[in-house]
């Protein structure tokens, strides 16, 4: 991973990181009181949890966990199952008509791999996930991943590297099992 893309820890920056994480992990805790009776209640916390306004048509399952939030972007007609988690520091852009299944996650941050930097850094890459995909249960995409237009990522799957428009991922890494 490039370092530019690494956040040294100790910092002032990883301190102001660690204060949104508490303000994420309490709104993400106060999504799982709510019922989805009250589906503007949900709206109205996430849209705080990123700090923008979430596409028409938004839909989330409790509960959710994000521990930083405000990377977040969400167009209009997506759905969140229940148990998802999108984690870490850098950008998350989810198009329209996106569908994520339950216990999906989404991480964008890690650390190195070397044993005397990982305490010393946080590595962070964006994630996207372009318009009308669907990810299956339980699966997970990993930083700096792009989901293509009208992907599937099936159940289980761990993707680590892109997925091209209109093919269905599966497996661990995800690999292509056939073009849509």
């Amino acid at each position: 991973m490039d370092r530019s893309q690494w956040i040294a820890t100790k910092t002032t920056e990883s301190r102001a990181l660690f204060e949104r994480v508490k303000v994420a992990t309490r709104l993400s805790s106060m999504l799982d009181t709510c019922s989805l009776d009250d589906p503007e209640a949900i709206t109205r916390i996430v849209e705080e949890l990123i700090g923008k306004t979430v596409g028409d048509g938004f839909t989330l399952i409790p509960p959710f966990y994000s521990d930083y939030g405000l990377n977040i972007s969400v167009g209009r007609g997506v759905f969140i199952g229940s148990q998802c988690a999108f984690t870490g520091h850098a950008a998350i852009d989810i198009g329209d008509d996106v569908m994520f299944a339950h216990k999906v996650n989404l991480v964008t941050a890690g650390h190195p791999v070397e044993p005397d930097q990982r305490r010393d850094y946080i590595t962070a890459a964006p994630i996207t996930i372009s318009s009308n995909v669907w990810i299956g249960a339980a699966a997970t995409i990993l930083p700096g991943v792009t989901i293509g237009t009208g992907a599937v990522v099936a159940a289980g799957a761990v993707v680590t590297s892109d997925v091209p428009p209109a093919s269905l991922v599966a497996g661990v890494p995800a690999r292509i099992l056939r073009r849509l």
